[in-house]
């Protein structure tokens, strides 16, 4: 057997696969047990309980779909009184994705997630903020930097920091991340895009625009992995467009330590451990003893130059 263990940071996976933050409840364990991933990590929530943006809130499009979601939430109280007792029969890491308008409201709710059964908080910084005319706080270097010591100085538990591809300074906000004391990047979530329906002449979203995700975007999320890898020493994991085996293959081969599956699921919710028992055999047919050895393993110097990011190749 393939050594799956892959390590972020502080923590250490069973393997590489985890949900991507919106694609996953625990409802999934009527169909696989959850202990199958490497860890769990949760829908975004938010301090307050919010409704979500209007309906529809997705459309397909060629490679992909769009989403105007708007981070429904019950609110962090609801999330602890109910979800975070539930989650308690799991071994898999339970990760907390986090999301907030302001510096203070990001710093203000994950100073309330120091308890026992989170393993980790993902702070989703691709959200708008009102501090900065709705721009994204992962846009810019500073406005990264700025709400990532904030959350510093509100807990010790490993810090993952979740980025946008909508910005010109992937290389910029990966590494004010990483000088803020990030532990790990989530790299990424989707891009803003937009579809209409040229009959009706109507947007095919209730929020006009969404984020594009599914295959057409795992290019992008590719490059930014990879950027990513080679500006930062902490770990990064990989999101985007992951459907396949070879598409959890791309990503470990770029550097990132493990990867977050999304679109995927909603086609099919077997996915997931699906991809796991996968690349145990794609990685033995590669003659690979474990996982860790094949992540960086891209050859992108000279023919033939393997360029390694974590160990020696084998």
């Amino acid at each position: 057997m393939v050594d799956l263990t892959t390590r972020i940071g502080a923590l250490t996976l069973q393997n590489p696969i985890m949900p991507a933050s919106g694609t996953f409840s625990r409802d999934m364990a009527e169909v696989f047990e959850l202990d199958m991933l490497g860890a769990l990590v949760t829908k975004t929530i938010t301090a307050e309980v919010r409704g979500g943006n209007p309906t529809p809130r997705v459309c397909e499009v060629d490679g992909g779909m769009l989403n105007s979601i708007g981070i429904p939430s019950k609110g962090l109280g609801a999330f602890l009184a109910n979800e975070l007792p539930a989650y308690a029969p799991y071994r898999a890491p339970l990760i907390v994705s986090v999301s907030a308008p302001s510096i203070d409201g990001f710093a203000e709710i994950v100073s309330q997630l120091n308890l026992p059964g989170i393993a980790g908080i993902e702070a989703n910084i691709s959200c708008p903020n009102i501090e900065e005319d709705g721009k994204a706080f992962a846009m810019r270097p500073d406005t990264t930097a700025r709400v990532v010591e904030a959350l510093r100085r509100e807990t010790d538990l490993p810090l993952w920091v979740k980025l946008t591809p909508n910005t010109g300074e992937t290389v910029e906000v990966a590494q004010a991340a990483e000088a803020a004391r990030a532990d790990a990047l989530v790299v990424a979530n989707t891009i803003l895009s937009m579809a209409v329906d040229a009959r009706t002449r109507r947007p095919k979203l209730g929020n006009l625009m969404g984020g594009l995700s599914g295959p057409a975007f795992k290019p992008i999320a590719l490059r930014m992995a990879y950027q990513s890898v080679r500006s930062v020493d902490i770990p990064v994991i990989g999101c985007g467009g992951i459907s396949t085996v070879e598409d959890v293959a791309e990503f470990l081969v770029v550097g990132a330590c493990a990867v977050q599956v999304g679109t995927a699921s909603f086609i099919n919710p077997t996915a997931m451990p699906r991809l796991r028992d996968d690349l145990q055999g794609f990685l033995a047919e590669e003659g690979y003893a474990s996982v860790s050895d094949f992540i960086g393993s891209i050859r992108d110097g000279a023919p033939g130059d393997a360029v390694r990011f974590m160990e020696a190749a084998p």
